[in-house]
């Protein structure tokens, strides 16, 4: 089932409010680096998810899994640790793992990976990541739910969001979940996924081409409709397999915005920014965040690690809804894996 009826769809230009010098954002200009966070030895950290509880306490739900399965254990071997901290810019203690993988025939047998956390009136939604076969075709999205950010976490048996059929653009996968409610009360769930012809038959490192589609439901937890215009970003026109990932969505005033890993369309070392009116349409996109070396000095990649010197995943820390803080995810640290890393985002 598809659901195309939002909100009328409105023809966005270049620049919208966000334009800055050299295609920056001026949301750009607004980060201030403080450094890595939750730097775990023994493991890689990604997928930083965090929230304000509501003692005040920094929340964040985050992806872990072992150094010894290297950077593709995100794959395989991911669980999702919840961690505390009395602000963001302040060491972080694990709670304790909340979600790994079940085994057997379950949907998120071998990874729970993409942490994205939610609190949605009394509750907490943690939508995430799982698949069953260790492989890119069975990622799935699903959603954990609470009514304590300590838990008990109610797992579903079955995935919240199933790709397209056969053919489609979104036949592979959902996954790289991004959540945000419309001003009337509407749930939009926006997904990653591509075709699987085009990835099998893509060569190089970078297979297939990832877009962005969008499902629409009532409440929450679902059902969700897939908006019948999908993809609602697609760069694939561009040429050269251009692309993206990691979306992160909110609403702040007026308009979404949008963060994400860029893929090609300006490098695969900064994080795009866009924004849109209705959350279907969205403005050309301009430069987030540029790469580690311009906020920090760090060491040289080692061997093993083949994304060092780029930010992912990146999720904001709201306060009343306005970005507060940026949480991104970066190879390195002084265990040679990958942790967090926080800016503040002025005013």
């Amino acid at each position: 089932m598809t659901q195309t009826a939002l909100l009328p769809v409105l023809s966005l230009v270049a620049g919208f409010t966000a334009q800055g010098q050299d295609n920056h954002a001026a949301f750009s200009r607004r980060l201030k680096p403080v450094g890595r966070v939750l730097e775990r030895e023994n493991f890689y950290v990604w997928c930083n998810s965090p929230i304000y509880g509501p003692d005040g306490v920094v929340h964040v739900f985050y992806s872990r899994w072992p150094a010894a399965r290297g950077m593709g254990g995100w794959l395989n071997a991911s669980e999702i640790v919840h961690a505390v901290a009395p602000t963001p810019t302040e060491p972080f203690t694990d709670v304790g793992v909340i979600l790994s993988p079940r085994g057997g025939d379950f949907w998120d047998a071998t990874t729970c990976h993409n942490p994205h956390i939610q609190r949605i009136g009394n509750q907490y939604a943690l939508f995430y990541m799982g698949n069953a076969n260790g492989k890119t075709d069975t990622k799935r999205i699903g959603l954990a739910i609470a009514s304590s950010l300590y838990g008990p976490w109610e797992r579903p048996d079955k995935p919240l969001l199933e790709p397209g059929p056969v053919g489609s653009w979104d036949d592979h996968c959902t996954t790289n979940p991004a959540f945000v409610m419309t001003p009337d009360g509407r749930c939009l769930l926006y997904y990653k996924s591509w075709n699987t012809a085009e990835y099998v038959s893509a060569k190089g490192s970078i297979r297939g081409n990832r877009k962005y589609g969008l499902a629409i439901a009532d409440r929450f937890d679902g059902p969700y409709s897939k908006y019948g215009a999908n993809p609602v970003i697609d760069f694939s026109a561009r040429g050269d397999n251009r692309q993206f990932e990691d979306a992160f969505v909110w609403r702040e005033g007026d308009r979404y915005s949008m963060l994400a890993r860029d893929m090609g369309i300006y490098s695969h070392a900064v994080g795009l920014y866009l924004e849109s009116r209705d959350g279907v349409a969205w403005s050309e996109p301009l430069i987030a965040y540029d790469a580690l070396g311009r906020y920090v000095d760090e060491p040289t990649a080692p061997p093993h690690l083949k994304r060092y010197g780029r930010f992912e995943r990146p999720q904001l820390l709201l306060r009343e809804g306005k970005a507060e803080y940026l949480f991104t995810a970066a190879q390195g640290g002084k265990y040679g894996t990958a942790s967090g890393f926080v800016f503040l985002v002025g005013r």
